[in-house]
């Protein structure tokens, strides 16, 4: 199948589910809805948009012998290892929430390298360190990403359960202290993985590139995030850091790490026009 059928199909299947969720668990009373996660052929559905997406990303980044990348790559594949570890994580808990935030956000990515199709073609492609520090910076932006989804959800929740107006949607999310304790164990692994990706790029940066770590854009706002997420971790277990603190630095430390590769790439390769 062409790349542009497999990148078509994946947003298809995305909002094809979303839609069938929301039809099915969310018109009408909010309190309506029981509290139920993906029932065994959504799980399917979703599998086999994440397989579209997987092949079509595997096109888009391996043309060949090469191996390209791109902001549009980046943040589709950001958004593929989110959803990928939402599915997971929806065989033991209620995710329906995430669900309808993250699938319409997943079609929007998997379609971004039709129209922005970068070419920046990456080194060192062969090189096993430099695949490992990449899959681990993957799983960093994307673990990350999952959080900050998940903070975005709660301070709409937070602020409803306020105003007293809950919605179908956010009826569906599990209690805010569950969510938090998600939120907390997804920035505890994506800080892991991120601690990683940096102190691998800093072993790795004389072997693969024959000199020393540039501090770069990427370079500084990748270590402001991690700086960023380390004062939140701090605050949690020292001060109990919890509500709307933890939500704005948490959604703080995901814009620097935004900006460190997918916003520098977006700035060459769309404003400027380099590859």
């Amino acid at each position: 199948m062409p790349s542009i059928l497999l990148h078509l199909a994946a947003a298809a299947l995305y909002v094809g589910l979303a839609i069938l969720s929301w039809r099915g668990r969310w018109r009408g009373p909010a309190l309506d809805r029981p509290p139920a996660g993906l029932s065994t052929w959504p799980h399917g559905w979703l599998l086999a948009a994440l397989l579209a997406h997987g092949f079509a990303l595997a096109g888009e980044i391996f043309p060949g012998n090469a191996m390209h990348f791109s902001f549009s790559i980046a943040l589709s594949m950001i958004f593929w290892l989110a959803i990928a570890f939402y599915w997971i994580e929806s065989f033991y808990a209620r995710m329906d929430g995430l669900q309808m935030l993250g699938l319409p956000a997943a079609a929007v990515a998997v379609l971004l390298p039709i129209v922005f199709p970068g070419q920046h073609l990456l080194t060192n492609v062969d090189s096993v360190q430099f695949r490992a520090h990449f899959l681990i910076a993957m799983m960093a932006y994307s673990l990350l990403t999952l959080a900050a989804l998940h903070a975005i959800l709660m301070a709409a929740a937070e602020k409803r359960l306020h105003q007293g107006q809950l919605t179908p949607l956010l009826a569906s999310l599990p209690p805010l202290l569950t969510m938090e304790t998600l939120l907390f164990r997804l920035i505890h692994i994506g800080f892991a993985l991120l601690t990683l990706t940096l102190v691998s790029g800093i072993l790795f940066s004389e072997s693969l590139f024959g000199k020393a770590l540039t501090f770069n854009h990427k370079t500084v706002f990748a270590i402001l995030s991690w700086v960023i997420f380390a004062h939140l971790l701090i605050g949690r277990h020292l001060r109990g850091w919890r509500g709307r603190k933890a939500l704005r630095w948490t959604l703080a430390g995901f814009a620097a790490l935004l900006l460190a590769y997918v916003g520098s790439r977006f700035v060459l390769e769309v404003l400027l026009g380099r590859g």
